[in-house]
């Protein structure tokens, strides 16, 4: 087992709380430190804010998912106390080896029980969950109602017109959203409150009201598409009596969430994939009051790009471990892909890392598209699909980057132009065309660009927003 920094922190739950062992470990407020002979299991005691000190674990059996333990009351996961000793061991305390204690060993005992049954349960074929169907009969009626609230006042705005958005509520909007969170309706509920945002943007900045207009507009197209299509959607399976999940994008619109054994239902999850991170980015959505923390994946095998998704939502933040930028090579037994088109979201259990060959690094950059034009036609046949976002990542081979007039521009090896330009929509923390300049020397032949090709309202035109340079030596990232 390599232990690192980047390593401990990317088990702390956020920053504060790694902050905070550091600190533990540097007032020297760890005794008692012990190891197994196997290396598997470190302990101590850790003086805390009471006159008996906490006793800390961290269990190694998994040397990537390592188990901490501690007695403190704090709801934080891994706690500030493992933490610090982790960075007991980072900086080579000595640990004395003794036999496991008796409480450590009955609960490995009983943690390797519930890892062969789910390793059994795995390898079953699925079983059908049981559903109340009832309790669903009842979901979809709820459901039918709110649709109609909703599809009222979709239809007052659209007959309206946008332009009375200068001048409406923004409560309106938020109160709607608020009233639709008793008819399972999420997804609607969240298309509401961003409506209600357009109309405090055009309140608070005149100046903004076209970008603001442009946003209402295509939520509110996708929003009346949804509840179109929803009605009868719901229906069905109401009048079915069919209650299991569905490969069905409105699944999603909705609000439904995925779970991981609805996925393995499907069959939509594959066996043993390798992935490498491009990019990681974070962002805050304002409507669903959450941090989004995004991570763009490369299947070498394949050439397949994904997106990992952590929702840390606002009033939990210090509760939901935080992701991070990830360099190594993850191997994955059982990869999750959900329902949909494009970019689609992955998700996984168990993993191990490892860094990439040599051999493995060369051959990312040929695993882009063959050129723009054949990256250009995928990116169209999606953002034509109303409920799908107007991007789509892409790794596109390199020709030459360069200054057209006032603009920055990728010609690939064939000759196909793309601008570069940054999305506003990410804000100006992700601002990455201008950091192109930043590179250490030129780009090696053979390199690739990924990022998120993009429509562009204020020109109507397809533009490149980049994320990172993939080369055959390493992955230049121009963000995280």
């Amino acid at each position: 087992m390599e232990l690192t920094e980047q390593f401990i922190l990317l088990q702390a739950p956020n920053g504060a709380a790694a902050e905070n062992g550091r600190k533990l470990s540097k007032k020297g407020a760890f005794a008692a430190l012990h190891r197994t002979e196997d290396d598997t299991l470190y302990w101590a005691d850790c003086a805390g804010s009471g006159k008996n000190p906490y006793h800390v674990s961290v269990d190694w059996t998994d040397k990537d998912a390592p188990v901490c333990r501690c007695s403190c009351p704090s709801r934080q996961f891994p706690c500030k106390h493992a933490l610090g000793l982790m960075f007991e061991m980072l900086a080579g305390k000595s640990f004395e080896i003794a036999e496991m204690p008796a409480d450590i060993a009955e609960k490995r005992a009983k943690q390797e029980a519930r890892a062969a049954k789910k390793q059994a349960e795995a390898a079953a074929p699925p079983k059908p969950k049981k559903t109340n169907a009832a309790a669903q009969k009842k979901k979809l009626t709820k459901q039918l109602e709110g649709l109609d609230m909703a599809e009222r006042m979709a239809s007052e705005l659209l007959s309206g017109g946008l332009g009375a958005l200068a001048g409406a509520s923004a409560q309106t909007y938020d109160k709607l959203a608020k009233d639709l969170g008793g008819y399972y309706l999420t997804g609607p509920q969240i298309s509401f409150s961003r409506i209600a945002l357009a109309v405090r943007q055009v309140q608070k900045d005149p100046d903004q009201a076209s970008a603001a207009y442009g946003e209402a507009l295509r939520v509110l197209i996708a929003l009346r598409f949804t509840l179109k299509k929803a009605r009868a959607f719901l229906q069905q399976k109401l009048d079915s009596g069919d209650f299991s999940a569905e490969d069905n994008s409105l699944f999603e619109a909705l609000g439904g969430v995925w779970r991981l054994e609805d996925l393995r239902a499907l069959g939509a999850y594959r066996e043993n994939a390798r992935l490498i991170q491009l990019s990681f980015d974070a962002s805050f959505d304002e409507a669903k009051k959450e941090y989004v923390e995004r991570g763009w994946w490369l299947d070498i095998d394949s050439g397949e790009i994904g997106q990992t998704l952590n929702l840390r939502p606002a009033k939990a933040l210090k509760y939901v471990k935080g992701d991070d930028s990830r360099f190594l090579l993850t191997e994955i037994p059982t990869l999750y892909t959900y329902p949909g088109e494009g970019d689609r979201r992955i998700r996984w259990e168990e993993f191990s890392t490892r860094a990439l060959t040599d051999q493995e690094q060369a051959a990312l950059p040929g695993l882009a598209q063959p050129d723009l034009a054949a990256a250009v036609k995928l990116v169209k046949n999606q953002i034509k699909n109303t409920l799908a976002p107007k991007f789509m990542a892409s790794l596109v081979p390199i020709g030459q980057i360069g200054a057209v007039g006032e603009q920055i521009v990728l010609e690939d090896p064939k000759g196909g132009r793309i601008v570069l330009r940054d999305r506003l929509e990410d804000g100006e923390d992700h601002a990455a065309v201008g950091r192109l300049s930043l590179l250490p020397g030129p780009i090696p032949a053979g390199s690739a660009l990924f990022g998120l090709i993009f429509y562009d309202n204020s020109d109507h035109s397809l533009c490149m927003h980049p994320y990172s340079v993939v080369t055959p030596a390493g992955i230049l990232r121009l963000q995280y």
